[in-house]
């Protein structure tokens, strides 16, 4: 039988655990291990088949803190623990406590890595700018004005008019300015950064398919020079498209509307907000210079011909043609999926144009733009092999870090990217594996893109803390404090929708189904634990208003301006101010300390800061114990509740809970969510505590089902 107190058994990435978290190479680092108060013979740091023994340098009531001190070199090292009590020999790492040796788990510090301060729990906002807000209707795409797969594009009139199945046609006008227009609302909203999907030339309203990198759309900024005649009905011939040329090709408008942007920064940047640019490098767009499939700019003397156009084309190696020994072979180039309006960039064949994205890179990140880092689309599948991806995404690191050493790097990508973030790569993911799809499958029992739904999985404590503990070991400290959560995104339903429990997408259910049988109490469930989680909590535009939606592109409605829900944005505005005052949540160490059927406790601990997020996830309300010693609060102390949500609304009235044997009761209503904080006592005011707490306890004794005393005056 165990002596030893495995709860207790503690370390991880963070600055509690490790000084300095993120060192250069020769940099003497400290790294910090806790257990129970005399609980444990000896504690042993592993690394290299070295077992160094850690000394006892501090204790309180609860706990003993082992530390050791070390030079590191120059490659990365890894380590893990050993703990040893008579015969009991245990081992810690990554995913906590074992009895058998698990290097694949072990921590990690990366000499020479480090991620942005300002991104570690930075809370951001995306973007998909067609759809937040238009502010200036002279630039929009107008209806005929060009063609793509086939069809006119259109100008939709009615902002509030849901997308059809067939949406990459169509645009609502949304643009930079109308972003700037609401920089008071995201402000309020508490909003840090600011992450765009792709803003460069191309034809259609998602830009995933890149036509000039080198230019911010003139749709989104400004359009100098108009004129052309529209495509009449049924005309679908680009090089009939005078009025787009004129608008996107031309040089005057392209340069105008690199101005712009340089403006768009600067007033951003000015509120305190940084930018994230969406990089499309694995593939580009039929309409790009480069290929010219549409024959947009051949007859621009501006403008060399494309690789669709000549054989000749000195863009030929930037594509990958697959019958070349004879001509006309511009039909059969690789595109990405197949799709022949994503041709796929063949960087292996072409030194010319990996410099070129490299340049591209650097451009962006700097002066006279400026901004603030990029995400990088479908990253992993840059390359032909894995093996030049990475030698790719290393210089590319390099030549954004030299241009911008504060400028971030995150990627898209699903499954585990250890091999991409071990520190001369990726900054960070959008994380998929450790916060979207593990927190979704327990709240909704939802697959992230609505296309089923599993009941094995919903309130399956079991899967999600088994989840969560696999996919940790991707993240070393500097990635996982900014890994973008987020609930929803521009390729996946939204939230709200998923807590219907109901499968589909466009074509097989309308768009008003998206919003039939939602639970907004679910959705508040899901913000608290976004807001409170290690990382940094990503909105998805209009999330917070109530938006719905099936995945793309009913996921990419517009913005319900004067048809916001108002509750649920004054609880995101809530819950963000929790994130930002409590730095626990922002770099604070994280533990589970609770997980019942549909019952999910955890705790962020930092110094002088502990912050617990309790969720109750049935139908049924719960009186529970809460075991926050874990989290290193101490009995005596006293936890005020920030906020609590219910099934119909929150509050944000105090209610507080003693620390007694290590835990506190708390009872939680049905699909409810409350976030406390150990109480912070103010300076020469008499103690909170010792003004109230024989009546705490009297109270206690006497009342089984009031695990909590309401306290409405914060100042006393």
């Amino acid at each position: 039988m165990s002596t030893i107190n495995r709860q207790a058994l503690f370390s991880d990435e963070t600055s509690q655990y490790r000084i300095p978290m993120e060192v250069n190479p020769g940099d003497m680092v400290t790294v910090i291990f806790r257990t129970a108060k005399d609980d444990v013979e000896a504690v042993y740091l592993i690394s290299k088949g070295n077992r160094l023994p850690m000394k006892k340098f501090q204790s309180n009531e609860r706990f003993d803190y082992y530390q050791i001190q070390m030079r590191v070199g120059s490659r990365r090292m890894l380590y893990f623990f050993e703990i040893r009590s008579g015969e009991e020999r245990l081992f810690y790492n990554k995913r906590g406590v074992t009895e058998e040796l698990q290097s694949v788990y072990s921590f990690g510090i990366i000499p020479g890595f480090f991620t942005p301060d300002w991104a570690k729990g930075a809370v951001m906002y995306q973007i998909y700018v067609d759809r937040f807000c238009n502010g200036d209707p002279s630039n929009d795409v107008m209806t005929g004005e060009y063609s793509y797969i086939g069809a006119q594009v259109e100008k939709v009139e009615d902002w509030n008019q849901c997308p059809r199945a067939m949406d990459v046609r169509s645009f609502y006008g949304g643009d930079l300015q109308g972003i700037l227009d609401k920089l008071d609302y995201l402000v309020e909203l508490g909003v840090e950064v600011i992450y765009m999907n792709p803003i460069f030339v191309s034809p259609s309203n998602h830009k995933y398919d890149c036509q000039d990198y080198d230019y911010i759309d003139p749709h989104f900024t400004r359009i100098k020079e108009d004129g052309g005649e529209l495509l009449s009905e049924g005309e679908i011939d680009n090089r009939k498209a005078e009025r787009y040329m004129k608008r996107v090709v031309n040089r005057e408008n392209l340069e105008a509307s690199n101005e712009f942007f340089i403006h768009f920064v600067e007033e951003v940047h000015k509120r305190g907000i940084r930018i994230l640019l969406d990089g499309v490098f694995n593939h580009c767009g039929s309409f790009n210079k480069w290929l010219d499939r549409e024959r947009l700019y051949e007859s621009n003397g501006d403008y060399e011909a494309g690789a669709y156009v000549s054989e000749l084309s000195a863009y030929r190696d930037f594509f990958r043609f697959n019958n070349e020994h004879e001509w006309p072979y511009n039909e059969y180039y690789d595109g990405w999926w197949g799709h022949k309006t994503l041709p796929k960039l063949a960087y292996e064949s072409s030194p010319e144009l990996r410099e070129y994205i490299m340049n591209i890179g650097r451009k962006w990140v700097s002066p006279p733009y400026s901004v603030d880092g990029w995400r990088l689309d479908v990253a992993a599948d840059l390359g032909l092999t894995p093996g030049y991806n990475h030698d790719f995404w290393r210089e590319f690191r390099s030549s954004v870090k030299e241009a911008n050493p504060e400028a971030v790097i995150y990627a898209e990508h699903y499954g585990d990217a250890s091999a991409w973030l071990s520190g001369g790569e990726w900054d960070s993911v959008m994380n998929y594996d450790s916060f979207m799809e593990p927190i979704t499958w327990f709240l909704t029992g939802m697959e992230k893109h609505s296309e089923y739904f599993r009941e094995d999985l919903l309130n399956n404590e079991h899967a999600l803390v088994e989840t969560l503990s696999e996919n940790i070991r991707a993240f070393y400290g500097p990635s996982f404090l900014i890994a973008m959560n987020q609930l929803s995104n521009h390729d996946h339903s939204r939230f709200l929708t998923r807590t219907s429990h109901m499968e589909g997408r466009l074509g097989s259910r309308s768009s008003e189904d998206a919003a039939l049988g939602i639970s907004k109490a679910v959705f508040r469930e899901a913000v608290a634990l976004q807001m409170t989680w290690s990382g940094a909590p990503t909105l998805y535009y209009g999330d917070e208003a109530g938006l719905c939606g099936f995945t793309d592109p009913d996921n990419r409605r517009t913005y319900p301006w004067g048809n916001e829900d108002e509750e649920l944005i004054a609880f995101h505005r809530e819950m963000i101010r929790i994130h930002k005052e409590n730095p626990a949540c922002k770099t604070g160490s994280g533990k589970i300390v609770l997980a019942l059927h549909g019952i999910i406790g955890m705790i962020r601990f930092a110094k002088d800061s502990q912050v617990l997020v309790v969720v109750n996830n049935n139908e049924e309300g719960q009186k529970i114990s809460v075991p926050v010693w874990i989290g290193e609060v101490f009995d005596g102390a006293l936890m005020e509740r920030l906020i609590l949500s219910v099934e119909d609304g929150f509050t944000t009235e105090t209610a507080c809970y003693l620390v007694s044997g290590g835990e506190i009761e708390i009872f939680m209503p049905p699909l409810s969510a409350a976030v406390l904080r150990t109480r912070r006592e103010a300076k020469g005011k008499e103690s909170f505590l010792d003004k109230y707490k024989k009546k705490w306890m009297t109270r206690r004794r006497q009342n089984d089902a009031g695990s909590t005393w309401k306290h409405r005056n914060r100042s006393t």
